[in-house]
């Protein structure tokens, strides 16, 4: 069912995760037999003790120890499975890092070929060209103003200035007497 739509979904867990998965699982479940085999032993260590065979019972105690030796290098052995994963994952995540990296260099470079210093240096030359032009303009549009229309513009600014100033009117109704 899911695959309702035709669309078949790409797995993300690759050969390799799926080997290091199986080695992990095979692992844990050693591990889980080699517990139970312990706790038999130990309870027939026990039984051997009561029956006063201490000789089998000793011998059935050291191979309950080296299975617990056993035991522990399988922990180890696990770990380290789990830490390779985290290092092929990190190194996953640096190679997509590194390929980001590559193809933003990839486009700098395009960008660098399409635009030279030296049509750089053109264009920010005309810009300066054309900002000098229109101050020269605007020098020439400020300076040709007379006095009196100096004194219109002035007179307009304080026309503008008072209309914005005025007071609203008072109101001619007295005050109401406050209340103690």
């Amino acid at each position: 069912m899911g695959n309702l739509f035709g669309r078949k979904r790409r797995s993300r867990v690759t050969e390799q995760d799926k080997a290091v998965l199986q080695q992990r699982d095979k692992l844990k479940q050693f591990q889980r037999r080699v517990g139970l085999n312990l706790q038999r032993e130990r309870a027939l260590a026990r039984q051997l003790l009561q029956d006063g065979k201490r000789e089998k019972a000793l011998l059935l105690l050291k191979k309950k120890r080296y299975q617990e030796q056993l035991l522990d290098k399988t922990e180890n052995q696990i770990s380290n499975l789990e830490r390779m994963v985290q290092d092929i994952e990190f190194t996953q995540i640096e190679m997509k890092v590194i390929e980001g990296l590559k193809i933003g260099n990839e486009c700098l470079n395009k960008m660098h070929q399409v635009m030279s210093i030296e049509e750089v240096e053109r264009i920010i030359g005309e810009t300066q060209d054309a900002v000098e032009y229109q101050r020269q303009i605007d020098e020439l549009l400020a300076g040709s103003l007379t006095e009196e229309d100096e004194d219109a513009i002035l007179e307009e600014l304080n026309a503008i200035t008072q209309e914005q100033m005025e007071l609203p009117e008072v109101p001619s109704e007295p005050l109401p007497e406050k209340i103690p």
